[in-house]
Order: C-alpha cells, then sequence, then structure tokens
C-alpha cells in the first residue's frame, strides 16, 4: 500500500496528458493503484444496453481514475501548484505544508 500526499477534496492541477492544465476537486483515491479520481477530468463516455426490449438505451458520463504522479496539489493560500511537505508540530502531531509558500494546507 502506498502512501500518497493528496487526500479527497483537495483542489489539484493536471500536469499531463488530454486535460492538462485543468484543476478540479478530489472525488476519490485509489493507493492501490496509486490513482485519484478528479471532478471533470479523464470523462469517459459507456452506452449501457436498455433493460426492456423497445426501450433506448443511457449514456453514461463518468470520471476515471488517472496517475497520481500527473496531479499537483494547489496550495489553498496563495492559490498556485506546490508540492507537499510535512511538519512535526509540538504535540507530535504531522501536518501537512505547501513547499512553495510553507503555510499548512
Amino acid at each position: 500500500m502506498n502512501k500518497l500526499k493528496i487526500k479527497k477534496g483537495d483542489t489539484v492541477k493536471i500536469l499531463s496528458g488530454k486535460d492538462k492544465g485543468k484543476t478540479g476537486k478530489v472525488l476519490r483515491v485509489i493507493p492501490k493503484i496509486a490513482k485519484v479520481m478528479v471532478e471533470n477530468v479523464a470523462m469517459h463516455t459507456r452506452f449501457q444496453k436498455s433493460k426492456q426490449a423497445g426501450q433506448p438505451g443511457t449514456k453514461v458520463v463518468f470520471s476515471a481514475p488517472i496517475s497520481i504522479s500527473k496531479v499537483m496539489l494547489i496550495d489553498t493560500n496563495s492559490g498556485q501548484s506546490s508540492r507537499v511537505g510535512y511538519k512535526i508540530l509540538e504535540n507530535k502531531t504531522k501536518q501537512r505544508i505547501a513547499k512553495k509558500s510553507g503555510k499548512a494546507i
């Protein structure tokens, strides 16, 4: 199991691929395969057959998982993309910080 620095609910920027430059909120993180699902990114279309004869099928649009290496966290303070670091506080808890600004995420 991989330890990932991106969490559900984070806002990320897409670094490469057909959606390069887009930003979105992380809907789901899949640590086992190191992938994330981001809203309105990597949208795929699947056509589903109808359950009853004579009825038309339906078109299902869904977000597919993309590699975690293709996304970068957007710092909530500055609005810029930044790498993620960790800081140990006085009460021995770990806190995520943005490397660019040095502030807590």
